[in-house]
């Protein structure tokens, strides 16, 4: 098929090659061969006028005109997606569909058993792939590669649409053997003095709550240990005197199999909104209006409320 001389199945390898910069690793992931993908990216070079991906060292770099058409191409392929293939209703109980979440170690230990628990009931053959939360997650939303993010909204997109789930506030975390935990109580005195357990989101300088704190009070945090991870930061605490600032429902399961006393901040800490992302072009679709659907009756499971009867239905229609 052709649109103004341009062969249109080229645009499926022009995007796999824009997003791997490899010949090999492009044609490995559209499970073409090699040979095939040298001559589709020959093609689109006679076609486009430009060389497209060129040799830098030991690396392919894309040219300006290719930085200029990668959002482009995936933005078509998108919405062709959405547009053009997606199935016109979902059935949870035929459907054998992988969906893809973005979320946090902290959403996946506190929400997500009991998305998998509801959707048991429903749907014993849809699979779940959790991915972790990356420096730019709105990227792989937009590109296709995530079907929902379930993230604060202030971490959400502008450009796509957020529901907001539920909200989270903190609890200041100490180890029930400490001063702090046998004393039951702690002063903001002692929470600007004492050491810090935080965890460091990948790509930043400082914790989110540390930078918040800087801003609001004009004095760091002494952060003495960090995690890659939200989980983690309970158990960093026991057997010292340090204090982490945690996840009140994260805070909550932690006591239950560790050594901790959970105590109020001696400070007003704003509560998360945490929410959930999907593509603008994907609002119709079937599958993700169940799945948004079921994000919420797992809210309610999550905090131990009655969820509605009517709640489920055996197929979504768009």
């Amino acid at each position: 098929m052709r649109f103004n001389k341009l062969d249109l199945n080229l645009l499926v390898a022009l995007d796999a090659l824009l997003a791997e910069r490899s010949i090999s690793r492009a044609a490995e992931r559209l499970h073409m061969s090699q040979s095939a993908m040298s001559n589709a990216l020959a093609r689109l070079r006679a076609c486009l006028d430009d060389d497209l991906l060129v040799q830098v060292g030991r690396k392919m770099e894309c040219t300006p005109r290719a930085e200029t058409l990668k959002e482009a191409v995936r933005d078509v392929l998108v919405r062709v997606d959405s547009a053009i293939l997606a199935q016109p209703e979902f059935d949870p109980a035929r459907s054998d569909r992988t969906f893809h979440l973005i979320v946090s170690d902290y959403t996946m230990v506190v929400l997500m058993p009991h998305l998998l628990a509801l959707a048991r009931q429903q749907a014993r053959n849809v699979r779940f792939e959790m991915l972790p939360v990356i420096d730019s997650p709105q990227r792989e939303l937009e590109r296709g590669e995530a079907d929902l993010l379930v993230l604060p909204r202030n971490y959400c997109s502008p450009d796509h649409p957020v529901d907001m789930l539920f909200e989270e506030e903190f609890l200041c975390v100490v180890w029930s053997g400490s001063s702090f935990g046998r004393a039951n109580k702690l002063t903001l005195e002692q929470y600007v003095t004492a050491g810090h357990v935080a965890m460091q989101p990948q790509g930043m300088d400082k914790s989110t709550l540390e930078d918040w704190f800087l801003q609001r009070y004009g004095t760091a945090q002494r952060i003495e240990v960090t995690a890659f991870g939200f989980v983690p930061v309970p158990h960093l605490v026991v057997g010292t005197d340090r204090v982490a600032t945690v996840h009140a429902r994260l805070a909550r399961i932690a006591q239950q199999y560790l050594p901790l006393a959970l105590l109020p901040p001696p400070l007003p800490l704003a509560r998360i909104e945490q929410s959930v992302q999907w593509h603008k072009y994907r609002t119709q679709d079937p599958g993700l209006v169940w799945l948004r659907g079921l994000l919420r009756e797992a809210v309610l499971r999550m905090d131990g409320k009655q969820i509605p009867s009517t709640a489920s239905a055996p197929a979504t229609h768009p």
